[in-house]
């Protein structure tokens, strides 16, 4: 192809390479300009125009881009019309977007003329939406540089559509009595919602206590009418030999990962039954966002294998919700030395809400809840745990006699939380980062709990608001950096700090532990829901 400029005179019959005014019409790059046109110009007095011709051998754009779009090899994709050099492709069939990156790699790498741009691998699409598009930059190309191209992917597949198939899915959800029914609920709605989106139909529910025997049961039971299952525990898995792997290997299956390099969905569990996939789900999957279950689930549904190193492979692939929704400070640097979080435990209610007895001094497994929340606080790094007491203070603090934990007496609880914060406040050491307010009626919390959102804390350099999330909603506890204690101090009445949080400018870290966020003891019906008896 010859390009460059020409007087208008010469210009007839060649590829205008820029638009043109001719008078009171203009002339569009890529028009091919005409006996008429020439005139025109002449008339508006422009004398050189930039134009491309073909020589032999050249292949107009749009032929080039429909030639090459014809030689992929394609599957379950429509090839659109070519216009200006481009020609689009589209799904025909809802399902998982797979593409060989050799294939195209070494398409773009024959000629920066010829171009060849797609969605990444295993996206999911809907019928119609664009999956790929093949652009030749210049107006033409050499018909050699198409057939070597053409040479060059003879045979090879370089992309498709696998279909969802209608696959059944059995759910199972261990239960324990510190989670609330309402969330076992909500997660079967999410998971349907996500089998209905795979062209997928749930084959039933089974609720079982979160114990071995119940468990492998259940998975034995649900295995034999699913093609596949999935398996929320009540409590996340902390280790290989926990309920939910030691229940799929019982029920006869073989686990073939445990764990996964994305955040949210790094507990996930891949197993195997009768040829059947297991998958035991990670807390965050009973939210509908997207996290590391869909990925996998997605491909199950499709009828893509996934192997272990398939889910080791998944560390590269930008699922990472500290970035946006959980945003680190800006220009946060790793403390020179260890972070420091005290932890309030506030203990100083009325439990106005009980009909006369205190809800801490209620018993959950025989111990009060005020104390079994004192011996996880002090087992999850912070230190020092301050024990907020007001209302009732002489038995809360005989209760908690024996810990190594510090009093601080708030005269003032009648007043609100506000009072115990900051009567907290007055005992955080000098070099503390932050302060770590935990509800000291939230017995579904565990020191794992509280150990991750003093490490978040840590990997944000001290200088961020760490809450503590179940499902996308914000729960307790909250660790407040050093930056928002002076505000702390100014806090009346019966609010927390969550407007300073809100309307601040300091970055907030949402942390998803599951539903321990979200449980505690108000009324007599969440105490009997805790397992707890009045003593």
């Amino acid at each position: 192809m010859i390009f460059g400029e020409t007087p208008v005179g010469e210009a007839e019959g060649a590829i205008l390479a820029h638009s043109v005014s001719a008078g009171a019409s203009s002339l569009r790059k890529g028009h091919v300009l005409t006996h008429d046109d020439i005139a025109a110009l002449r008339t508006a007095g422009v004398q050189h125009v930039t134009v491309a011709r073909l020589e032999a051998g050249d292949i107009d754009e749009n032929d080039a881009a429909s030639r090459l779009a014809r030689a992929l090899g394609i599957e379950g994709v429509r090839v659109g019309p070519a216009t200006t050099g481009r020609v689009n492709l589209f799904a025909l069939a809802s399902g998982l977007f797979t593409v060989d990156p050799a294939v195209i790699d070494g398409i773009n790498a024959v000629d920066p003329a010829v171009t060849i741009a797609t969605l990444k691998n295993y996206d999911r699409v809907q019928p119609g939406q664009m999956v790929a598009t093949v652009k030749i930059i210049p107006f033409a190309v050499s018909a050699a540089v198409i057939e070597q191209i053409e040479t060059q992917i003879s045979g090879r597949m370089a992309f498709g559509i696998r279909p969802f198939h209608k696959q059944s899915v059995g759910l199972i959800q261990t239960v324990m009595p510190s989670v609330k029914p309402g969330v076992f609920d909500k997660t079967k709605r999410v998971m349907e919602a996500r089998v209905v989106r795979n062209a997928g139909v749930i084959s039933g529910e089974m609720r079982v206590s979160h114990r071995m025997a119940d468990l492998t049961e259940a998975i034995r039971q649900m295995s034999a009418k699913s093609d596949v299952l999935i398996v929320f525990g009540a409590s996340a898995v902390a280790d290989p030999a926990d309920i939910v792997p030691q229940a799929i290997g019982e029920a006869g299956g073989t686990v073939h990962h445990i764990g996964m390099p994305v955040d949210p969905g790094n507990l996930l569990i891949l197993g195997e039954l009768d040829g059947k996939p297991v998958i035991g789900a990670p807390g965050c999957a009973r939210s509908p966002k997207e996290n590391g279950f869909d990925w996998v689930f997605d491909r199950l549904m499709a009828d893509v294998s996934v192997t272990p190193k398939d889910i080791i492979g998944m560390g590269v692939g930008g699922l990472l919700m500290e970035i946006p929704s959980r945003p680190q400070p800006r220009q946060a640097e790793p403390a020179a030395r260890p972070v420091c979080v005290a932890i309030a435990l506030l203990a100083a209610g009325q439990s106005s809400r009980m009909g006369g007895p205190n809800k801490l001094l209620a018993r959950i497994d025989g111990e009060p809840i005020v104390r079994l929340s004192a011996d996880r606080a002090l087992r999850s790094g912070g230190n020092p745990v301050i024990a907020v007491c007001g209302h009732m203070a002489d038995e809360i603090t005989a209760t908690l006699a024996g810990l190594d934990l510090v009093i601080a007496h708030n005269a003032a609880y009648a007043t609100g939380i506000a009072s115990s914060i900051k009567a907290a406040l007055l005992h955080v050491p000098a070099d503390a980062d932050g302060m770590m307010v935990l509800l000291a009626d939230m017995p579904a919390l565990g020191p794992e709990h509280l150990r991750r959102l003093i490490s978040s804390f840590a990997k944000a350099g001290g200088g961020a608001v760490v809450r503590a999330a179940f499902d996308g909603k914000r729960g307790n506890p909250v660790i407040l950096p050093r930056s928002l204690f002076g505000a702390i101090e100014r806090l009346t009445g019966d609010v927390g700090a969550r407007h300073l949080i809100e309307t601040g400018d300091t970055p907030v870290i949402d942390v998803e532990i599951g539903p321990a966020a979200m449980v505690d003891v108000d009324t007599p019906d969440d105490l009997r829901t805790a397992g707890g008896v009045i003593a």
